[in-house]
């Protein structure tokens, strides 16, 4: 089992009741805890310095902001950081997030080992997610293999992300079309960008191009 664990989280009540779980229920005893991302990566670069690292991390997404101002303001941003240093640390996110494609995210991009929504059976589920990881599997939640929740995710191949690229780089969609043709990239016709835009529109129900940049980029896929 691991040995070694940090927990990243401000609310000190679920800060403990991580601690609690972990100790109670699968036995780890050698916890240290953060309740904000630059605190938390402190403590991970002393015990990397002092050759003691951790070997998983459990992290919230969101945290409220403090009078100090923070380097790291997301997990996601703790995450990347930690990861440039000790990319084989494994990673269990802990959050109210319940959407599917920010969910997706987060093992596409950053490649999470593990992920628990906060809920009704959280406990549960944080035991069981510890112990899967530990045997080596990447652990889904419910709202990504759930059924009806995979099928109402949105799906983006390339080209949907070269045209969110361009268009988070203030492109219109004639210099997207322009571009795409002096790169030799296909299709290229305005009618066919025109269309993808308006999609991509309707699939993040952006009200207009600055919208839908701020949705995919909260969304972490940008």
């Amino acid at each position: 089992m691991f040995t070694k664990v940090l927990v990243a989280e401000d609310y000190e009540i679920a800060n403990h009741g991580i601690i609690k779980v972990l100790q109670d229920s699968v036995g780890i005893q050698n916890i240290q805890e953060a309740k904000y991302c630059d605190d938390a990566y402190l403590k991970f670069r002393k015990a990397h310095n002092d050759h003691n690292e951790f070997d998983l991390l459990i992290t919230d997404l969101s945290f409220k902001e403090d009078h100090k101002i923070q380097t790291r303001a997301s997990g996601i941003e703790l995450i990347q950081d930690i990861r440039k240093i000790q990319p084989d640390l494994k990673v269990i996110v802990y959050s109210q997030e319940s959407r599917p494609d920010r969910i997706k995210m987060l093992f596409d991009k950053l490649n999470i080992n593990g992920y628990v929504c906060k809920g009704q059976h959280a406990v549960k589920e944080l035991i069981t997610c510890v112990n899967n990881v530990y045997q080596g599997d990447t652990v889904l939640p419910p709202e990504l293999t759930n059924a009806s929740n995979s099928n109402a995710m949105i799906q983006l191949d390339d080209f949907d992300m070269i045209l969110l690229e361009e268009l988070s780089q203030g492109l219109t969609k004639k210099e997207i079309v322009s571009k795409l043709k002096k790169q030799n990239i296909s299709p290229n016709s305005e009618s066919t960008i025109d269309k993808r835009v308006s999609k991509l529109f309707d699939d993040f129900k952006a009200k207009n191009t600055t919208h839908l940049v701020a949705i995919v980029k909260d969304l972490g896929l940008l």
